[in-house]
């Protein structure tokens, strides 16, 4: 359980820089970036579970930890500019 919740988290971290090094110019810099790629890391997983498609190794969640790092990324951008 803890290991799982631990695996979880340095993956999101790992989607987190990935993702602001992706989109640049719309992130939160380095630590806003990481929480929003933890964040992203469960926005993948529903999007995937949504369309029919599972990761099965690790390579697969760090994929869809990225994608789903991007989009929190792409949402959070749209947010902060919208409130200023």
């Amino acid at each position: 359980m803890i290991g799982s919740l631990i695996s979880f988290l340095i993956i999101g971290l790992i989607a987190g820089w990935a993702a602001g090094q992706l989109v640049k110019g719309s992130g939160f810099g380095l630590l806003g970036n990481l929480l929003v790629g933890v964040i992203g890391s469960f926005v993948g997983g529903v999007v995937f579970w949504v369309l029919g498609l599972t990761a099965h190794n690790l390579i697969g969640q760090i994929v869809t930890a990225i994608i789903g790092a991007i989009i929190a990324l792409y949402i959070a951008a749209k947010l902060k500019n919208r409130a200023a």
